[in-house]
């Protein structure tokens, strides 16, 4: 136990320190195209997204676990931080949120950056999952689980520091299985006085990368039976994605 806990705490200061010196780099030089209205009408950038991005990846490298496992982390924090990254920017205007939404454009005949980012994120959680799993089905299950939580925490980012919360509250009991849960949960935890104080917001580039990195430890640490379970809640939450954020909204207003 001594030694699971100083690996995650190597792990989770590694990414903390990234993220934050990233974040501070950032801002020293700001960009119109990076700066939101949030919910209140008071101007935040969107700093945090790339810099939690950078802090998770970071942390996870640095972990002593198979080359695999390290791979499949760094691949999914990146890519999905990515995708969401392409979203923030180019969907900026753009009035459409949600699964339902993007998708029923898309029978439309229009790929929005939504629909992209979302099929974005899938193909690398899917590129993960083969990294993790051996058999194609617990691939095919660990893909759904990456996609699925980093769509999850997006899901919850609809107030100061709501997403960041969501992170350190699902990370904390993965600690106790595993140390892949220290990473987005020390990059979250160095910047959430910022995304509380409505200076930054993580955005989409952010809750996504955190949530896929959360997604790996999840995947990391379950059999096909953990896999199949978390899967189907996961499944459920982005088919009702609407009535989670307005659960979620509701929660943080009180």
């Amino acid at each position: 136990m001594g030694a699971t806990f100083s690996k995650a705490a190597v792990s989770g200061a590694v990414a903390a320190a990234v993220a934050g010196g990233a974040y501070r780099a950032l801002r020293a030089r700001p960009r119109r195209r990076w700066q939101r209205t949030n919910y209140a009408g008071r101007t935040v950038d969107l700093y945090a997204g790339p810099a939690v991005a950078l802090g998770a990846a970071a942390g996870t490298a640095v972990l002593p676990l198979p080359a695999r496992t390290r791979y499949a982390a760094v691949l999914a924090v990146l890519a999905a931080g990515g995708c969401g990254a392409y979203d923030d920017l180019a969907g900026a205007d753009d009035p459409r949120r949600g699964f339902r939404a993007h998708l029923g454009a898309l029978r439309d005949g229009e790929l929005t950056s939504g629909a992209a980012k979302l099929f974005g994120i899938g193909a690398a959680g899917l590129a993960a999952g083969a990294l993790l799993k051996k058999l194609p089905v617990d691939r095919v299950l660990a893909g759904v689980v990456i996609a699925g939580s980093a769509h999850l925490v997006n899901l919850m980012d609809v107030r100061p520091a709501a997403a960041a919360a969501t992170v350190l509250a699902l990370g904390a009991p993965g600690l106790l299985g595993g140390v892949l849960a220290a990473a987005p949960m020390g990059a979250a935890a160095a910047l959430v006085a910022d995304d509380l104080g409505e200076r930054t917001m993580i955005g989409d580039t952010g809750a996504h990368a955190l949530g896929a990195a959360l997604g790996v430890a999840i995947v990391a640490g379950r059999g096909r039976a953990g896999l199949v379970a978390h899967a189907a809640v996961l499944v459920a939450a982005t088919v009702y994605g609407d009535r989670v954020s307005r659960l979620a909204r509701m929660l943080s207003d009180r």
